[in-house]
C-alpha cells in the first residue's frame, strides 16, 4: 500500500510540473536580471518551476544506483536551486546547459554518501571516471596497459597525481563499497566493526597466553602463584586488594607486592621466550644452584655479587 501512495504522489508530481511552459532565451535573460539586480522571489521561482522537468530527466539517468527515483530528484532539484542562484547570463550559455552540471553534481553526491560505507570525495569520482578513460583510451591505442607517466601526460597531471587515483580506484572497487545493505540481510552491524569486542585473531591469541600463564602457575612457587591468583582474580574469583591477599596468606601488604613484581618479572621473560615453560624451569634451576664461586685476584674465593672478603681475611692475618 506504502509503494501505491509514494507512485501516486510522484505522478501527481510529474504532472504538476508538465503544466508550467518552457522559458524562451530571452525571459530566462529577463529573469535572470531581476534575481541578481532585484532579488525578485517572484522571478526565482518561476525559473526554478520552469526547470523542474530538467531534473526529472536527469535523475532517470542515475536509477537504480541505489536510491529511489524520488530522492535523485529531491537532491537534483537542490542543485537547481544552487544553479539559479549562481547563473550569469552575460555568459552566453543557456540556463538548461549550466544548471544540468549543478544538478547532475547534486545526484552524485548523493549517491556517493548513500551507498557507499566508505566514502570518497566527488572530485576523486569525477578524477576515477577520466583515469578509467584515459586508461581504456592508451590501451587500445598502444595494446598494453598505459604507463604512469602515459596516464599523467593525458589526464595532464603530475605523476604522484595518477598514483594517487589509482589507490582510490583501488578503495572504489573494494565488494563493499556495491555492496547493497539489503543483499542477503547484510547491514552496516555486520559490515563494521564494534571497538568493544576483540578482533577474533586478537580474542585466539589472548586465549592462547591465558593458557600458558595457567601452566606457568603450576610449575612455579605455591606462593608466588597464590599471590598472582588472589590478585587477579584468575580462578574466577575478584581480584584482591594488596591488604586482603596479604591477610589470606599471612605476610604484610608490602612483601605481597615485591612478591608480585618479581614473579610478574620472571613471568614476562618467560612469554617473552619460544618455549614459556622450559624457560621457566631452567631459570628455577639455576635459582636453586645459588651463585657460582669466582676466584679474585688474591687466589681467595668470592660469592659472585658479593663484595671481597680478602681483604677482612688479610687484616684479621
Amino acid at each position: 500500500m506504502a509503494q501505491i501512495n509514494v507512485k501516486t504522489t510522484l505522478e501527481l508530481y510529474l504532472r504538476q510540473i508538465d503544466e508550467v511552459p518552457l522559458l524562451t532565451a530571452e525571459r530566462e535573460k529577463e529573469l535572470c536580471w531581476k534575481i541578481i539586480h532585484e532579488n525578485c522571489p517572484h522571478a526565482r521561482e518561476q525559473m526554478i518551476r520552469a526547470n523542474l522537468r530538467l531534473v526529472v530527466n536527469l535523475a532517470k539517468r542515475y536509477a537504480n544506483r541505489g536510491l529511489p527515483l524520488v530522492d535523485l530528484i529531491e537532491e537534483g532539484n537542490l542543485g537547481l536551486l544552487r544553479a539559479v542562484e549562481a547563473f550569469d547570463p552575460e555568459q552566453g550559455a543557456r540556463f538548461s546547459t549550466y544548471a544540468s552540471w549543478w544538478i547532475k553534481q547534486a545526484i552524485k553526491r548523493a549517491l556517493i554518501n548513500a551507498v557507499q560505507p566508505v566514502h570518497i570525495p566527488a572530485y576523486m569520482v569525477e578524477m576515477i571516471a577520466r583515469w578509467k578513460r584515459a586508461y581504456q583510451e592508451l590501451e587500445e591505442k598502444h595494446g598494453r596497459a598505459p604507463t604512469t607517466q602515459e596516464l599523467a601526460e593525458v589526464m595532464e597531471v603530475h605523476p604522484r597525481k595518477i598514483r594517487i587515483i589509482k589507490k582510490a580506484v583501488k578503495a572504489f572497487q573494494r565488494p563493499t563499497q556495491y555492496r547493497p545493505l539489503d543483499e542477503e540481510g547484510t547491514d552496516f552491524m555486520e559490515m563494521l566493526t564494534d571497538p568493544r569486542q576483540q578482533r577474533p585473531e586478537e580474542h585466539v591469541l589472548s586465549h592462547d597466553e591465558v593458557s600458558v600463564i595457567r601452566r606457568l602457575l603450576g610449575v612455579i612457587d605455591e606462593r608466588e602463584a597464590t599471590i598472582l591468583r588472589l590478585r587477579f582474580g584468575l580462578d574466577g574469583n575478584e581480584p584482591l586488594t594488596l591488604k586482603e591477599v596479604g591477610v589470606k596468606i599471612g605476610l604484610t601488604r608490602e612483601r605481597v607486592r615485591q612478591i608480585e613484581i618479581d614473579t610478574l618479572h620472571r613471568l614476562n621473560d618467560c612469554l617473552a621466550s619460544d618455549n614459556p615453560v622450559a624457560h621457566l624451569m631452567t631459570s628455577r634451576r639455576r635459582r636453586r644452584r645459588g651463585p657460582r664461586p669466582m676466584k679474585s685476584r688474591t687466589g681467595v674465593a668470592e660469592i659472585e655479587g658479593s663484595p671481597s672478603l680478602a681483604g677482612d681475611d688479610i687484616a684479621a692475618a
